[in-house]
């Protein structure tokens, strides 16, 4: 959902030929030690399906690096042909790049992050629903986030500029590829945000564990923005403020409440099923 002058401007990868196949032990000099793990792994992705989908993905800047054990590399080069920035190292090798207990299955790649589009752009079509996450800053959460968002057909994901982690590593690897499946924003002001949404069209409805309406009772077919908040905070009491409404999640097992990935899961499933799908 990039502009096209962003898009003619981006440099992009394409699969080309093969660099020539590492043994798999870098090569150090008398003494010293092998490079350890880029600080937390923020500039890598990790697991299959999370570096099929960002190598797929045309709006994505160049790699920096791909590695990828030699049964993984056979089958990156059998879906994509010959990549031309692909080695083939020893497992280890990928683990050695990585945060401690990554699950790498056999291949990582180093990438910039995917870049974000312009709120009135993500806005521009007022129909679905889109999701905007206020301070949570989990990247699991974050992760699980994207990957429902992903599954349920949300139209996009709205972050802070601040206070909302990075597009990658753990993160990524909890979205599944959903990274690069879901369009995203990030903003300055969430409330800023949500006055240009309500003048394209979309309706807000913020998650409040106090809220007196249930989800059911405050959906309808409008475009819906659901916001949702921190686990430990909640929403701001200015982001709530311009919500069109607030409504909770009913819980008849009594539990106090859900994690916030759960929360996001359950009102999407909620209001893609009642909010009109958008025709395009």
């Amino acid at each position: 959902m990039s502009s096209s002058h962003e898009r003619n401007d981006r440099k992009r990868w394409q699969p080309e030929g093969q660099k020539k196949p590492s043994t798999g032990r870098p090569a150090t000099a008398k003494g010293q030690h092998r490079p350890g793990p880029d600080k937390d792994g923020a500039d890598w992705l990790w697991g299959w399906h999370t570096v099929v989908a960002a190598l797929a993905n045309p709006e994505r800047p160049a790699p920096r690096r791909l590695i990828a054990t030699a049964e993984r590399a056979h089958q990156l080069t059998e879906r994509f042909g010959k990549i031309a920035s692909l080695e083939i190292v020893e497992a280890g090798v990928v683990r050695e790049r990585l945060p401690a207990g990554a699950i790498h299955q056999g291949l990582a790649l180093k990438t910039p992050p995917v870049e974000p589009v312009p709120i009135d752009e993500l806005g521009a079509l007022a129909a679905g629903v889109l999701l905007v996450l206020d301070q949570v800053t989990d990247p699991q959460n974050v992760g699980a986030i994207f990957r429902s968002a992903a599954a349920l057909g949300a139209r996009g994901v709205i972050l802070q500029d601040r206070h909302a982690p990075v597009l990658s590593g753990a993160l990524a690897k909890a979205a599944a590829g959903a990274i690069d499946a879901v369009p995203h924003a990030r903003v300055v002001n969430l409330s800023r945000a949500l006055e240009q949404l309500a003048e394209l069209g979309w309706r807000a409805v913020g998650l409040d564990g106090a809220a007196e309406q249930t989800l059911a009772e405050v959906l309808d077919q409008r475009p819906t923005v659901l916001v949702l908040g921190s686990e430990g905070e909640g929403l701001r009491r200015l982001v709530a403020e311009h919500c069109d409404a607030l409504a909770r999640i009913p819980m008849p097992g009594g539990f106090e409440s859900l994690n916030v990935s759960a929360a996001a899961a359950i009102a999407l499933y909620e209001a893609c099923k009642t909010t009109a799908a958008p025709t395009r």
